[in-house]
Parts: structure tokens; sequence; C-alpha cells
């Protein structure tokens, strides 16, 4: 399916009233959904993930949206900056770790994995986000906030610098009792399928 095809689906989606989901209709969707669903969402039940999501939802339950911008607004600034507090943190932790390494072993398939806690905010990442704060994006509010069962699969995008075609998945991180408490995202390099 061609970007502009895409385009043009998703922009008549948005004019008549269909949901979202007119983006995942691509022929990539079932094997996409199946990953989601297969190896994603094993990772994202690793014990150490969701040790540190519900670890950071206690701490950041009671944020407000100026705190969330400001932590942001640090984080985009940390980008290109050389003193990192913010995202060397995130990075430094064990379940970063986790999903470096299973960024790793997928030979190529993930491009990258990043997990967020309840209000949207990073928790774990195998590399670098260009922002800390994901709870504006579908990424999160179609996954998370569409309950524990949901796969979100986000739009298919050329990767400006390796010209490979991309898409994201996307799925609620959940606890042992099953409540939703987090997201956890996957860049797929399509080629891979």
């Amino acid at each position: 399916m061609t970007s502009r095809l895409l385009t043009s689906l998703v922009l008549a989606a948005a004019l008549f009233g269909i949901a979202p989901a007119a983006a995942q209709d691509n022929e990539y969707a079932a094997p996409l959904t199946e990953l989601a669903n297969g190896k994603l969402r094993e990772i994202a039940q690793n014990p150490a993930l969701v040790a540190a999501i519900e670890a950071q939802n206690a701490l950041t339950a009671g944020h407000d949206a100026a705190t969330i911008d400001t932590l942001d607004k640090q984080w985009r600034a940390e980008v290109d900056a050389a003193d990192k507090p913010l995202i060397n943190a995130t990075l430094g932790s064990e379940a970063s770790a986790m999903l470096k390494a299973a960024q790793d072993e997928s030979a190529g398939l993930f491009t990258e994995i990043f997990a967020t806690d309840a209000v949207g905010l990073n928790v774990a990442q195998s590399t670098v986000t260009s922002d800390y704060w994901q709870g504006d994006e579908d990424k999160f509010t179609l996954s998370f906030g569409a309950g524990a069962d949901a796969v979100f699969l986000g739009e298919i995008e050329q990767d400006e610098s390796t010209q490979a075609y991309q898409s994201q998945i996307s799925i609620t991180v959940t606890d042992a009792a099953g409540q939703p408490i987090g997201s956890i995202t996957a860049g797929v390099d399509l080629s891979m399928l």
C-alpha cells in the first residue's frame, strides 16, 4: 500500500467519522497483530518491566499536566545535551536493559521498544525516544486507553535513514491481576515479516 493511499484512507476516515482503525487496514495488519499478541505480549509480561511500571506509577499517579509537560521538556532538551540525567536514569534501568536485549535478539525485526506508565511517561526503552510523554499519542491512548487486550497498529512509514518501511505496534501492559498499568510499543521493520 502506498503512503499516498494510506494517507487518503486516514483522511477519509477522519472526514466520515470512521474510527482510527482505518490506518490498521493494511496488508501487514495480520502479521503485526500476531506479533503484538505473541512476542510483544511476552516481553510486556517480563517481571522486571511490570515491576518498573508499577514503581513509576506510584511516583507519577498524582502528576498534573504541568508536571508532565516539564518532564517532557526536560527530556527533549536532554536528547541533544551532554548532560542527560533523566534519559540516563531511564536507559540505565534493568527494564531498559531487558528491552534492549529483546530488540537485539529480534535480529532487526524490532527497531525500538519502549514502555510507559499509566500517565504515558516513559518507564523503559531500548533506544532513546524523541520525547518522554507518549500520553497524547494514539500508540498510548488506543492501547492503554482501550483496555487490557487492546492492540494498536500504527501507520506504515518509511524511515528516512534506512529507507525501510516500518510500523509501530502497541499493547497494554497489565499487572498480575490483569489490570492495565501501562503500555508498550515496538517499531517493526516490515521487510522482516
